[in-house]
């Protein structure tokens, strides 16, 4: 299976963890992850202003070269998907920013929001299957209770997104099963850890994440996994006493399948 990959700028740099390992996973289950060429940042955060058309247009490109190749575009860091999925429902359903990003842009070929945007963890739950992961599962997991933390930008908008139930999402659980270790549901694992509070009120961040790592443990859990680098170093560097590790849910796919690499 040949899938378009946007691995984002974060991934690069400081959550290189997340790309690298899902890289490793992907190829020992038979995925290929191709990157568009000259891909630019997303913007990181969606603009919510209709009439924004700029911050999108890096978007609509990495898009539009992903139909080039007739590839759905495969997606890792939480804020990265959100961006590229909100704005290309824009692109579907949005006639005057969908006229305004060709026009600007002036591609070969219009684009209308023909792609598909996937996240890796659907991939695995819609493409790949969860019983098929199992069976590739190298290094089972035992005995390791794992709190999954979705967070916020990968269940909301819930209808915009359609990744999971926003209030009570599964896949991160099933995925957890897969690898062979016990998931710990606890009550702040699709609430906000802070996010880009973190870089005005501290305290406010603080607060929000210390409530998240304190939830998974009292819960019983070993560590927390995500999909965000912005939600791991909150919960890295704001949770205080409470804190728990905390991993890119990559590495842990990585370690289970086998082909786990010291970075």
């Amino acid at each position: 299976m040949t899938y378009g990959y946007y691995p984002g700028c974060t991934l690069k740099t400081k959550a290189k963890e997340l790309d690298v390992y899902g890289r490793l996973a992907a190829q020992k289950l038979g995925i290929l992850l191709e990157e568009p060429e000259n891909w630019q940042c997303c913007g990181g955060v969606y603009p919510q202003g209709e009439d924004e058309i700029a911050t999108k247009l890096s978007s609509v490109r990495t898009l539009a070269a992903a139909k080039e190749k007739g590839q759905d575009l495969v997606t890792l860091c939480s804020a990265c998907h959100h961006v590229l999925k909100r704005v290309n429902l824009d692109m579907k359903n949005n006639e005057t920013i969908r006229q305004r990003a060709n026009n600007y842009l002036k591609l070969d070929t219009p684009y209308g929001g023909e792609t598909e945007v996937i996240h890796y963890l659907e991939l695995l739950r819609d493409k790949v299957g969860f019983d098929n992961l199992k069976n590739a599962v190298v290094k089972p997991l035992k005995d390791l209770r794992i709190a999954p933390y979705y967070g916020c930008l990968l269940l909301r908008p819930g209808k915009e997104m359609g990744f999971d139930d926003p209030e009570d999402p599964t896949v991160m659980e099933d995925f957890i099963r897969a690898l062979g270790a016990t998931p710990v549901k606890y009550s702040q694992r699709n609430e906000c850890c802070g996010g880009y509070v973190t870089l005005e009120n501290k305290d406010a961040a603080k607060r929000r994440a210390s409530t998240v790592a304190s939830s998974a443990a009292d819960a019983g859990a070993d560590l927390l996994i995500t999909a965000c680098p912005l939600c791991l170093y909150n919960l890295e560097a704001n949770a205080g006493p409470s804190a728990l590790p905390v991993k890119y849910f990559t590495e842990l796919l990585a370690e289970a399948l086998g082909v786990k690499e010291e970075l």
